[in-house]
Order: C-alpha cells, then sequence, then structure tokens
C-alpha cells in the first residue's frame, strides 16, 4: 500500500475521523495494517476510506446520531468486541451514560434480552475503564448468570 500522503480525499477524511474519534493509538492500529502488506491490509485501508471517509463523513447525521446508529446495529448483531470500539467512539462524539443504557433499552423488544446481555457486559467494560461507573454496576456475567 502507498503512504497516508498518496491516499485518496476519502482515505484522508477516514484517517482524521478515526483520530477525533478513538484516538490516536487506535488510528496507528488501523494505519499499521493498512499499510503492512498483509493479510488485512486490503481490509483496514477499506474501513478507512469507506466506512469513515465516505460514510461516517457524509452530512446529514450528526456523529453522536450516527454512533447511536451504529450501537443499535452491533447490538442486533450481537457483534460485542465491536460494540465496545463504538461505545469508545460514541462517548467521544457526545453519548452520555444515560443515552447509551436508553439505547440498550431499545434495542430489547427488537433484538431480545441474549444480544442486550452482551452488549450490556461489554459497554459496562467501556464504562469501567472510563471511570464512568464503577464496581457497583453489575452486569448478568458479574452476577454469574452468564
Amino acid at each position: 500500500m502507498s503512504s497516508e500522503d498518496e491516499q485518496s480525499p476519502n482515505y484522508q477524511r477516514g484517517v482524521n475521523l478515526v483520530r477525533e474519534m478513538l484516538g490516536e493509538a487506535f488510528l496507528g492500529g488501523m494505519l499499521s495494517a493498512a499499510n503492512s502488506g498483509g493479510f488485512a491490509a486490503d481490509a483496514a485501508t477499506i474501513a478507512l476510506e469507506s466506512a469513515f471517509g465516505a460514510v461516517w463523513s457524509r452530512p446529514g447525521l450528526q456523529r453522536k446520531e450516527r454512533s447511536l446508529v451504529t450501537i443499535g446495529i452491533l447490538v442486533g448483531m450481537g457483534k460485542p468486541n465491536e460494540l465496545k470500539n463504538h461505545v469508545r467512539a460514541g462517548l467521544n462524539n457526545g453519548l452520555t451514560v444515560i443515552e447509551l443504557q436508553e439505547a440498550l433499552i431499545q434495542a430489547i423488544p427488537y433484538c431480545g434480552f441474549p444480544c442486550v446481555a452482551e452488549a450490556l457486559e461489554a459497554t459496562v467494560a467501556v464504562l469501567r475503564e472510563r471511570g464512568l461507573v464503577g464496581d457497583n454496576v453489575k452486569t448478568a456475567k458479574d452476577r454469574g448468570m452468564l
């Protein structure tokens, strides 16, 4: 893969957006993958150029709103690891703990309790790492139910 300076405008927008939403360390990992020439290099490049540079950068929705949509989709798909990244991004995009909680509650009748239980586990892990909830917040896993 060519250097970052030789990439498309969408790639550059994607790099800037990932930096703002997820920070330098996360971006560094994506750029390292994209520039590695290895197995996942093209996938990282496509994520930067397409998902972040073309879609996340569109007008029409604010980043906070895009975060809520993305979180809802990831909850429904049962993807807790990717959800953690987007909870981090959502917090950086202005989502509050209450808004995250309400998004998960909103998902219950549409996705079901099993999906939401995994999403709660992932979300609480991020909230704990950010110091936004304490150990007094218990998930089903904490209670030995999962």
